[in-house]
């Protein structure tokens, strides 16, 4: 199973489109409707999507995973994982999540992949561009 977590800058596009057409199944946290609604928000204010565009993103976003995961039962993990890497709770989520299901985390953020990787509290973490077809 693979996971994927947001934080695409535009040259990782390509990549992370071959993954979510890939047939591996991905699960993500709920948070992520969230992460991209804010993200087209930000699109938005550069000119680059209208609000019906913005609208349609949204409606698809769930099509692309087998699973959205409630936050909630995320949350107690998640805190003692941002508490131990002095890390946002948001991409804490993330692993949490990959950790509760044993599966590895696909990141497009570098930053979090390279800070937690080897970690003994932390799932396989993999950048974006490590992941292979």
């Amino acid at each position: 199973m693979i996971f994927l977590r947001t934080g695409l800058v535009e040259e990782d596009t390509t990549l992370a489109e071959s993954l979510a057409s890939s047939g591996h199944d991905l699960i993500a946290p709920s948070l992520i409707q969230t992460e991209v609604a804010n993200a087209l928000w930000k699109k938005k204010r550069k000119g680059a999507i209208d609000l019906e565009g913005a609208q349609r993103v949204c409606d698809h976003l769930p099509g692309f995973f087998k699973e959205l995961i409630a936050v909630e039962p995320l949350l107690q993990h998640a805190i003692t994982l941002s508490f131990a890497y002095d890390h946002t709770i948001y991409d804490c989520i993330y692993l949490s999540l990959a950790h509760r299901r044993k599966c590895p985390l696909v990141t497009a953020d570098r930053r979090l992949a390279d800070k937690v990787q080897g970690h003994p509290l932390t799932p396989k973490v993999l950048h974006l561009s490590q992941w292979q077809p």
